[in-house]
Formats: C-alpha cells, sequence, structure tokens
C-alpha cells in the first residue's frame, strides 16, 4: 500500500538534485529549471555534486535558490548524521538517483515514534524524476508513470517519472514567462559588437553571423569548406571547449596537410569565452544560424527562432538516431534540414561503414528559418515544463 504523501505548503519548498557530467547538459538544465520555479514563488535547493560550472553559467545566482555542494546527495560541509528536512517535492534529474541518501538519512535521525511505517507515511513528499528530452513517443506513454519502491528507507513510496517533451501529452519544455518580451527588446547588433571590435570587426547586415556549439561532428570540415567558398561573409562564433578544440584541431590538421592554408577573407572565425546562461541565449538570437548539442541549447535555439541544427549526444548503441528522426518527424523538418541533420549527426565511422549517408549540404537559411518559426510559434502554445511540474505536484500533494 501507498504511503500517504505530505501535504504540500503554499509556498512549495523544492528539492532538485544533479549530478553534474562531463558536458554540462545536466547542471544546464537543472538551473534553469530551478530558476524558473523561483521566479514563480517556489523555494529551491538545488544539490549539486559539481558547483563549479555555476561560477561561469550563473555567477549572480538566482533569488529563492539555494545551491548546496553535496556528494551521492548530502552535503559535502555537513556530519553525515545531520538532521535534513525534506522538501515538499524532490526532483531526481536523469536518474541520478540522490534523494534516496537524503531519505535514508532522514530516517535514520527521525525520533522513533512506534512503527517505521507510520513515520514514513507523516514524511513522504512528491517524489520525481525527470527525465531526459524526446520526441519518441514513449515519452507520452510513460509520463507521470508511478515507480513503487519495494525496499529501503522509501519502501513504499511512491516515485513518478516525468518526461519534458513537446507535445501537450508530455511534460513540456522549460520556458520563462517574460522570455518573449525580453526577445522583442533585443539588439543584435549592440550586444555583438564588442565581441566584433575585440577581432578588429564591425557589424554588417550583409554578413551570416553563425554560432558553433558543438562535439567533434566528421561534418565540422564540409562546413568550414563551405563557408570558405561562400559569396558572401560569415563569420563563427566558436563556443568555449569542446567546439573550440574542435575547430582549432581541424585547422592545425589543415595546415599540416598545406602549410601555406589560410582563411579566406569572407569567413572570420571568433572563439568566444565561457557565457552566462542569459548570454548564450543572446548569442542565439544574435545569430542567423545556430549549431546546439544536447538538451539545453536545443530548446533555447527553438525559442531563438532562427535556423538551427541540433547535434544530439553520441550514444554507442546508436540509440539517437532513432531520436533524432523522432525529432525530425515531430517538427516536420523540409527535405535540406533533415538532410543537414542526419550529416550532422553522422560520426565517421558510420559514413565510412555507409557511404549511401547524405552529405552535408549547403546551408538553406530562408527554408531553414521558417522551418524554425513555425516549431517554435507551436510549442509556445503549450504549457511550459515549470508550469506542469507545480500543477502536477499541487494536485498529487
Amino acid at each position: 500500500m501507498e504511503s500517504a504523501p505530505k501535504p504540500i505548503s503554499p509556498q512549495l519548498n523544492w528539492d532538485i538534485f544533479c549530478n553534474v557530467v562531463d558536458n554540462f547538459g545536466d547542471i544546464g538544465v537543472c538551473w534553469r529549471l530551478a530558476c524558473n520555479l523561483a521566479a514563480r514563488g517556489k523555494r529551491v535547493r538545488l544539490w549539486v555534486d559539481d558547483v563549479s560550472p555555476l561560477t561561469w553559467m550563473a555567477p549572480n545566482g538566482h533569488a529563492n535558490v539555494e545551491v548546496i555542494d553535496c556528494q551521492h546527495g548530502l552535503k559535502k560541509d555537513l556530519p553525515s548524521d545531520q538532521n535534513y528536512t525534506l522538501g515538499d517535492v524532490l526532483v531526481d534529474t536523469f536518474d541520478c538517483e540522490f534523494a534516496i541518501n537524503l531519505i535514508a538519512i532522514q530516517a535514520i535521525n527521525t525520533p522513533a515514534r512506534g512503527q517505521f511505517e507510520h513515520i514514513k507515511s507523516t514524511i513522504q513528499p512528491v517524489w520525481l524524476n525527470l527525465e531526459y528530452l524526446t520526441a519518441e513517443s514513449f515519452a507520452e506513454r510513460a509520463h507521470t508513470l508511478p515507480y513503487v519502491h519495494h525496499s529501503g528507507a522509501a519502501k513504499g513510496w511512491t516515485q513518478r517519472y516525468f518526461y519534458p517533451g513537446f507535445t501537450a501529452k508530455t511534460g513540456g519544455l522549460l520556458r520563462e514567462n517574460d522570455l518573449l518580451e525580453r526577445q522583442k527588446g533585443f539588439d543584435r547588433q549592440v550586444w555583438l559588437t564588442p565581441f566584433l571590435a575585440q577581432n578588429q570587426l564591425e557589424f554588417s547586415d550583409t554578413t551570416t553571423y553563425i554560432s558553433l556549439f558543438c562535439y567533434e561532428p566528421a561534418a565540422l570540415e564540409v562546413l568550414i569548406d563551405q563557408l570558405s567558398t561562400h559569396g558572401m561573409p560569415s563569420c563563427l562564433f566558436v563556443t568555449a571547449g569542446r567546439a573550440s578544440a574542435a575547430v582549432k584541431a581541424l585547422l592545425e590538421h589543415k595546415k599540416r596537410l598545406q602549410p601555406t592554408y589560410l582563411l579566406p577573407k569572407q569567413l572570420s572565425i571568433l572563439y568566444i569565452p565561457q557565457l552566462t546562461q542569459l548570454d548564450f541565449d543572446h548569442l542565439l538570437w544574435s545569430c542567423d544560424l545556430n549549431f546546439v548539442r544536447g538538451e539545453d541549447s536545443l530548446i533555447r535555439a527553438i525559442w531563438a527562432t532562427k535556423p538551427f541544427i541540433w547535434q544530439i549526444y553520441p550514444q554507442h548503441d546508436g540509440a539517437h538516431h532513432a531520436k533524432l528522426d523522432a525529432f525530425l518527424q515531430m517538427m516536420e523538418a523540409p527535405a535540406s534540414l533533415k538532410t543537414a541533420l542526419i550529416a550532422w549527426n553522422a560520426s565517421a565511422l558510420e559514413r565510412e561503414n555507409n557511404p549511401n549517408l547524405p552529405s552535408f549540404p549547403q546551408l538553406d537559411l530562408l527554408t531553414w528559418k521558417q522551418s524554425a518559426e513555425k516549431l517554435s510559434n507551436k510549442l509556445r502554445l503549450q504549457a511550459d515544463l515549470a508550469s506542469k511540474l507545480i500543477a502536477f505536484a499541487e494536485k498529487n500533494g
């Protein structure tokens, strides 16, 4: 029998648990979610096992968001017998399974009141597992399905899967209430000018501005060569980390093969520093084409309403290709964009084993922009992820 959940307070105190991985996508999503909830009056504790990315991602923090440096869901700077108080809502993100450790510590330190089952029935919060974003059909089927724990400190407790997604039958996408208003007041020339000036460049309406946030796509060389021979000037803003390393490695490779190799004047490559989440949004709003990767930047690219090329985190079993196919079908991608995304996500080994894979096509920004605007406008009509989480917690608390 499921134990009764704890009554939800009007303020909804939330505990969000995050296991940081090397590409910072998890912490990016978790921080945006925490801020979305806090902006709606919720008190949020974000439990993170590596707080260092927040020093550049969100250096100013956010009101009503407390960041807790933790290890496996427990505070690093407090003794193991610390008496923790659970929030009204627990959110394990991406299967990190940190909440169970907090539950166990509280159970150990809860004064005995008779039966342990009785103790648990008075403290159980709403407990969710926020899953990865996918357009695959199982997201609708699995959204909010329960999982009952049959052993351990949480025996009898119910945890539910919560799937973000692209349809009304899923949990929606992260989106701030004031996003559209901020976009309307944004001036891309003002924002881009300082970056351009540092490289002795000036803003020009005739230049195609492109952002590059990627892993190491095999089609990167095709893109660089295409921009190098394009008739109109292009400016490539390369983000810090793996994207910068990939571009620099490619250019070094070209120089080794051809010592006299130089980038043509019509292509400028600018390596930009790590950006706050707000400035990353500004970068996407400023560019005519955005190359994004993972989950958080895909959502931000959708809201930017600019043409985008998405690189999915590659999985060794090839499962990311099914994920890409579902996304392309959902967005009703035009043929040229579909070709571009398939080519951008094909590894060198896959291309070697399958010579029929398409090459990265010529940029078709007008068609891709129409597709991006259509997708963004459609998804803006749906409730956002934070709103759906709040509604679910209030209903099930």
